[in-house]
């Protein structure tokens, strides 16, 4: 049963990986063809701006989620650094229930945000609903819960060979 839930967050991990790259990636190739059409074509397209701050939303909450689990989060560690060796575990309990309640907060008012918005479309995007654009946060709270649980239940997962990939690519190169 272990070994299944790690393969699925191995997948799940590679599918926030992916996703995050292609967001950047594509965002990389909308930006400047909304600078190349308003000057060198003389006619300003409306509609790269909207799609590559989208596009950034999709990378931070999914690319968060994917940091999370590779344990390269922004983490203070200055106090619990300080702290005698048998409270750190407790406060890294701690540290997790509130990373779990943040996520729950993240996927249930990201839902409401969603719904309340669902009606209203983004100007430069007609098709678009506005409540569409903000479906990165509740999903990206969704994916980092899945791997707060996977961390308080089954350990830091940083070290498996999904997430160290560049690390064992390096070193088998080296070879």
């Amino acid at each position: 049963m272990k070994d299944t839930l790690l393969r699925f967050n191995d997948g799940l991990y590679m599918t926030c990986i992916w996703v995050a790259g292609l967001a950047v990636a594509t965002m990389s190739l909308i930006i400047p063809w909304g600078i190349f059409a308003r000057y060198v074509l003389g006619t300003g397209s409306s509609w790269p701006e909207p799609v590559a701050i989208l596009l950034m939303v999709v990378f931070t909450f999914v690319g968060a989620a994917a940091s999370y689990r590779a344990g390269a989060h922004m983490a203070v560690s200055m106090v619990t650094d300080r702290l005698p060796p048998h409270v750190k575990p407790l406060v890294s309990v701690l540290v997790q229930v509130l990373m779990a309640l943040i996520c729950l907060f993240m996927a249930v008012w990201g839902t409401k945000l969603c719904l309340t918005t669902w009606n209203q479309f983004v100007a430069a995007l007609p098709d678009l609903r506005v409540g569409m654009t903000y479906a990165p946060i509740p999903i990206g709270g969704v994916l980092t819960l899945i791997f707060v649980l996977e961390k308080l239940l089954l350990g830091d997962q940083s070290h498996r060979r999904v997430v160290q990939f560049d690390l064992v690519e390096e070193n088998e190169g080296a070879a």
